[in-house]
């Protein structure tokens, strides 16, 4: 009788050992909980994450207007800084509008804020032949809605590392 309440004793002080919370160590930095608190890992160079981190990814426009404001021109300066330290990246922007106006005018207009962006890179000291553009108009819209917040999103211009 005894044995058996030893056994029952030992399982049950087997079963709670097992179940405690172990400590575990810190996160490392750069992983979850680490750097930052983002848990996201680096980006890789010359990636698409890489250009969005280190220089911005996309500049935007007023209303019906395909010049580059000076932030505009800050973002798009990093994008050639960024552009020069990886020769053989080749980039695509992407010209967007918002949803007011005709398909056909859109993409005229994105086509314009592309080029536009285009020609800063270029000024800049990037070969346009690592360039091309593209208009998507009023197709693809990153904030879905008609308020002047949602219009003010969608005019833009899009690198992305091809």
């Amino acid at each position: 009788m005894h044995r058996r309440i030893f056994v029952v004793f030992g399982i049950l002080l087997g079963l709670a050992a097992c179940s405690s919370e172990q400590p575990t160590a810190p996160p490392a930095p750069g992983g979850p909980g680490g750097a930052g608190g983002t848990g996201a890992r680096a980006a890789a160079p010359g990636s698409q994450q890489d250009l969005e981190a280190s220089a911005g990814d996309r500049v935007f426009f007023a209303f019906d207007r395909s010049d580059i404001t000076p932030e505009a021109r800050e973002t798009l300066t990093r994008q050639a800084d960024w552009l020069r330290r990886y020769p053989n990246v080749t980039v695509t922007i992407e010209g967007h509008c918002d949803e007011r106006g005709t398909r056909e005018y859109n993409l005229a207009l994105g086509e314009r804020r592309a080029q536009a962006a285009k020609n800063v890179l270029v000024a800049s000291g990037i070969p346009a032949s690592r360039i091309s553009t593209i208009s998507y108009g009023k197709e693809r819209p990153a904030v879905v809605g008609s308020t002047e917040e949602a219009y003010a999103q969608n005019r833009r211009a899009v690198t992305t590392v091809n």
